[in-house]
């Protein structure tokens, strides 16, 4: 294989409400934190579980439908690629933030931000947040400058928190 593969499907739950920002040049930008976690029993019987927090970067239209449509607790499937980015907090140390920009977002479930009216009727997938694709590497130069919170890792979150 000559390039390699750089590929990531997730269906987890948001831990918070999408934030959406823009970046100088007008292009938008939603960052979804999503809980993934799994569960087994230990050596001894006793059930175990863990949660990862990943963070997602939704570019463009996908990015304002997340936003309009998406609130804590909502179920999401993310398809797309894992990046790392840097940048120098207020202290002048260099951080390290490992994100998932994602090609594909469907909305699983019910509720969300424009209520859960409707009724969920039937099966078949959630709906896709079609629109153009995310930038390529050198576009994303405005993004998180500053937030970012936190160093290495997914993206972090309150384990004591969790949404579902």
């Amino acid at each position: 294989m000559a390039g390699g593969v750089n590929k990531v499907i997730l269906v987890g739950n948001l831990g918070a409400d999408p934030d959406m920002r823009y970046t100088p040049s007008g292009q938008g930008v939603c960052e979804l934190r999503v809980a993934t976690s799994e569960s087994w029993n230990d050596k001894n019987g006793q059930r175990q579980e863990r949660t990862e927090w990943h963070r997602i970067v939704v570019w463009g239209k996908r990015a304002e439908v997340c936003s309009k449509y998406l609130a804590k607790g909502r179920q999401v499937f993310v398809e797309g690629r894992i990046q790392t980015r840097t940048y120098d907090d207020k202290d002048g140390n260099k951080r390290y933030i490992t994100e998932i920009i994602a090609a594909d977002v469907q909305f699983l479930g019910g509720g969300g931000r424009e209520g859960g009216g409707g009724g969920g009727g039937g099966g078949g997938g959630g709906q896709r947040t079609d629109g153009p694709p995310p930038p390529s590497d050198g576009d994303f130069g405005g993004y998180g400058g500053g937030g970012g919170g936190g160093s290495g890792g997914g993206g972090g979150g309150p384990d004591d928190d969790i949404p579902f």
